[in-house]
């Protein structure tokens, strides 16, 4: 075992990958930077030793930046520490009177007259609320009360507007106009306008485009198969180092490890690097429209990994998973926390809403929200080598383990995630995203 625990505490392999895909700048879903990115991800799997690597392309709804504005009274907010678009927001412009509903839980929708208004909210919860709002939710929620534009606040200071996509699958671009302003800006606005007439407006250039994902492989040449996974693009305002830098980075780290160990795999190891994460899934849905489910042993998704010293594993209810992070954790002594709820965004989730076994690990980070994440401050300086390395010891041994005979999931019935789902109360803000499947199959 110490032979690559040590030669992976001094490889370079996957950092170095890191900084090539934030040198890149732009990733942004359908972008010249994400095939770019996608391309550069591909040779270093190729180079890492794993087998195949190749790029499979799609058509999606392209959307690029042009610029926004909140103007109110004699005041405009349109600078890029003031306000931002949020990508696939429609290119149009609405006004009316801005309405601050805080934290802008379901209730606070219920309570309020939202029509014709300019609804503003925060992005995070607060401490007494049991369960995180995704941006779409709320933003869903203001087009369900009727409201004209939308206003996303960042809980975080630094003069950082939050980026993120609205839209749903069925309709990618969103139904009213929608921007992410900065801390600071979101309190003037509340503090001066509240109640008074504003005017959102959005410029983008809104087009077809086409996205790809990144595949690769090692180990025997079985039907069954583990999937270690990414998502290659980021957000157009930052590099990405964080969101999904460090995760694409680790899944290349990943197979070097795997390459020095593929003669421990009884499973095949597919590697899958997704595009267009950031807009809805798009990759992954891609890519789970065509699986075989029944050949999926696990799914091991890296995002958000790196961020903080400590892994977190989302394990959607399979005991089975918690058992194998327990294993690890015991045998190379280091703690892995396994949170056993249903974690609904992020590319395993299009196959393990369905049943498949997954994974989504994560760095443990402090308080509600992103943090960095979705924000310019998205940057490599926030990283450490020191726990790319680590992790990626503990995350290759637990990628050896499930592709092990030793290792044994069954999958779940679909109706049980559901019921999970609706047991956690997510079902109800995932069905006013357009993101519930089940009814369609009952």
């Amino acid at each position: 075992m110490s032979t690559w625990i040590g030669r992976t505490f001094v490889s370079d392999t996957g950092w170095d990958h890191l900084e090539a895909l934030v040198d890149i700048g732009d990733r942004m879903a359908g972008s010249t930077g994400e095939r770019a990115a996608a391309e550069a991800t591909r040779d270093a799997l190729a180079e890492a030793g794993a087998r195949d690597a190749h790029l499979d392309e799609f058509d999606i709804q392209g959307w690029e930046r042009g610029s926004s504005a909140i103007e109110a009274d004699a005041e405009t907010f349109s600078l890029q520490h003031e306000c931002i678009a949020l990508p696939r927001s429609p290119a149009e412009t609405a006004t009316g009177d801005l309405l601050d509903l805080g934290y802008g839980l379901p209730g606070d929708f219920e309570d309020a007259d939202c029509e014709g208004k300019v609804v503003m909210v925060r992005s995070d919860i607060p401490d007494h609320y049991d369960r995180y709002l995704h941006r779409r939710e709320k933003y869903y929620h203001a087009v369900e009360a009727g409201a004209a534009a939308f206003v996303y606040r960042n809980h975080v200071e630094g003069c950082l507007p939050p980026t993120g996509s609205v839209g749903t699958q069925a309709d990618p671009i969103g139904e009213i106009p929608a921007v992410g302003v900065s801390a600071e800006t979101g309190a003037q606005l509340a503090r001066k306008y509240d109640g008074d007439e504003v005017s959102v407006s959005v410029e983008a250039t809104i087009e077809d485009a086409t996205s790809q994902n990144v595949h690769a492989e090692l180990g025997p040449d079985t039907d069954e198969a583990v999937l270690v996974t990414s998502h290659v693009d980021a957000h157009d305002i930052s590099t990405g180092a964080m969101d999904n830098g460090a995760g694409t980075a680790m899944v290349v780290e990943l197979a070097r490890l795997l390459a020095d160990r593929e003669d421990e795999l009884d499973t095949r190891v597919r590697f899958i690097c997704f595009g267009a994460e950031e807009v809805g899934l798009v990759g992954s849905e891609y890519e789970a429209d065509r699986a075989e489910f029944a050949d999926i042993k696990a799914i091991l998704n890296n995002d958000g990994v790196v961020q903080a010293r400590d892994l977190g594993f989302y394990t959607h209810g399979f005991p089975e998973l918690e058992e194998a992070l327990d294993a690890v954790a015991d045998r190379l002594d280091h703690p892995l926390k396994a949170v056993p709820k249903q974690g609904p965004h992020s590319d395993h989730w299009p196959f393990t809403q369905w049943g498949v076994p997954g994974y989504h690990a994560y760095g443990e980070t402090s308080g509600t929200g992103r943090g960095w994440g979705h924000t310019h401050a998205d940057t490599l300086d926030k990283l450490e080598k020191r726990d790319l390395r680590e992790q990626a010891i503990l995350l290759g041994e637990l990628a050896v383990y499930l592709a092990s005979d030793e290792f044994d999931v069954a999958h779940r019935d679909p109706d049980d995630i559901a019921a999970d789902l609706e047991a956690e109360d997510l079902a109800e803000g995932m069905r006013i995203t357009g993101d519930w499947p089940y009814d369609e199959q009952e």
